[in-house]
This record gives structure tokens, sequence and C-alpha cells, in this order.
């Protein structure tokens, strides 16, 4: 089977990071160098001083950059520059490979005729509340998909998700369509996908891939981040115009409701409330961002280097 690079955006790396990486050492396809793109130096140093780490890792790449160069679409294109294979794999510090076959069965789909990119199933931690577990659930569901232009009449939005929280891509394609879009505050890997989409490629959904990769946000970040969501479909009306996200979202939280009253967790609901009101509020001020004052934006939005 082909070897694949992994590329691993890195931001204040903690012991999940060492464990992701201690993870991939032990999967049934190896990969064939692990690329760190890491902002700031001092905190990558911070974890990794007084360690063996740097020694038992020697073919590890790791590249830094300041948080002012840092950017979701560029930063990650920038680490595919240092790959030389034929698909390599995106990730983010705190995805977890659930078992050692992840690489293996995300490259097994790659395989397929006109599959573009691959991604991996979430599963929520076992601490995660019960609206985490769910939510992850409903996100990314027990059943595999490859997802073409045949399915927008159906899936609309959800033609498009793809997350590079573990996503395998092929290179030649990948160069073909131009890379991840170069400056994007948020969903490079959507709208890459939308584009493979149109150009004729498939997503392939690859729900035997799994990682271990949940967050129980507070309202504030559930803000923060749907603010920013909002700004990137704003930004490019060519993917998210034509198939909006909001009825997705609703028919989340009335599954979720309905999940936490037959489940016993009714004590939930009132935070389900609270949350996707956050998240909804956030993400129509992000649509609408270009009418709010520059100060508020950048005070709204999770990703603060972005307006700078």
């Amino acid at each position: 089977m082909e070897k694949a690079d992994i590329i691993i955006p890195v931001y204040k790396p903690d012991g999940k990071f060492l464990t992701l990486i201690e993870k991939l050492g032990k999967q049934s396809v190896l990969p064939n160098r692990i690329i760190i793109m890491n902002t700031e130096q001092k905190y990558y140093d911070r974890l990794i001083y007084g360690t063996s780490f740097q020694k038992e890792h020697r073919d590890m790449v790791v590249k830094h950059l300041s948080r002012r160069e840092f950017d979701h679409g560029r930063t990650r294109n920038r680490g595919v520059q240092y790959s030389d294979t034929d698909f390599f794999i995106m990730m983010t510090q705190d995805a977890v490979p659930a078992d050692e076959y992840l690489v293996e069965r995300l490259l097994e789909q790659l395989g397929k005729e006109n599959v573009a990119v691959a991604y991996a199933r979430q599963l929520a931690d076992g601490d995660s509340s019960e609206i985490e577990k769910y939510t992850r659930n409903f996100n990314y569901p027990e059943q595999s998909k490859i997802k073409t232009k045949a399915d927008l009449e159906t899936l609309g939005i959800k033609t498009f998700f793809c997350s590079n929280v573990c996503a395998a891509y092929n290179r030649k394609i990948f160069d073909e369509l131009g890379g991840f879009v170069k400056h994007t505050i948020f969903n490079e890997d959507m709208i890459y996908a939308a584009r493979a989409v149109e150009a004729g490629y498939g997503i392939a959904y690859t729900a035997e891939a799994r990682v271990i990769h949940s967050h129980d946000y507070s309202n504030r970040k559930q803000f923060q981040r749907n603010f920013d969501l909002g700004v990137s479909q704003a930004q490019h009306p060519e993917v998210f115009a034509a198939y909006p996200s909001e009825s997705e979202g609703i028919r989340l939280v009335r599954q979720l409701i309905r999940h936490l009253r037959e489940s016993g967790h009714r004590s939930q609901i009132p935070h389900v409330m609270m949350q996707s009101g956050a998240r909804y509020i956030g993400y129509q001020l992000g649509r609408h961002y270009r009418a709010l004052p520059d100060k508020m934006v950048v005070r709204m939005s999770n990703n603060k280097e972005y307006w700078g």
C-alpha cells in the first residue's frame, strides 16, 4: 500500500499531541513522514524541553512560524510543499487515532477512482457531555459514503462537508485544483471539497477510520467560532449561497433535544438552548460582518490575527 505524509498544524501543544504522535507510530501503515507546522516556537520547545522527544523522532519535519503568519489555508499549503508523497493526511494536534488502522483505511478510500479526499469519523471522548457525544454522532454517523455532485439535491451543503481534523488527500488532484484557499478565517476543508465536487470528484466519508476528537466549548467560544463560520460563508458565496446550512443546524437541535428527553438528560436542555442561541447569533453576525465596525468584528472573532 502507498504511504502518506501526515501534516499537523500545531499551536500550544500539550500531552494530547504527544499521544497523537505515539499512536501514529503504531499504525498498520506507518506514515512516510510527519510534518509539523508549529505556530510560536516557544510553546513547542516548552513541551519537549527535558524529554527525549526530538531524539526519538529525528525524521520529523518541524517548521516554526509566528501567529501573524498563520492562516488555515496558507499554512496547510506550506506544509504540503514539504511533502513528496502521492497522498498526504491533514490532522489537528488534538485528534487521536482510535486504533491502529486509521491511516490504512483512509488510504484505501483514496485508492478508489475519482476520490479527491477521504475524511475520518470523529468520536467524542469518554469525558464529553451527552450533548457533545450526540453532536459528534450526528455529524459523523456509522455509515461510510462517497459524496459526489449527484448528491447535491438530497444532501445539500452536507455534500461538501469535510474536516481537516483528519482527512487524506490525493496530491495530484490537490495540485490540479490549486490546493486550499490561500487566505481564509475558517472552512478551508469544505471550500476545497466544494471545488472537488464541482470538478467531478468524490468526497469519501470513511466511518471505519476513526479519531477521538471532541470539545465542550463555552457559549462564548461557540459564538466566536460560529461568527468565523459566518464570515467564511459570506466570503465564499460560490460555495455556500446556493446551499445554506441553517436548516441542517435546526435539524440537529431538534433531534438533540428529543434525544436528551428520551435518554434521561432533560437537565441539559436549557444548556442546548443557550448554546444554540450563541451559535446562531454568532453565525448571523458573521454573515453580515461587513456591516459591522472593524473593532467589533475583531472582538467577536475567534481568530483575531486574521484581521491584522
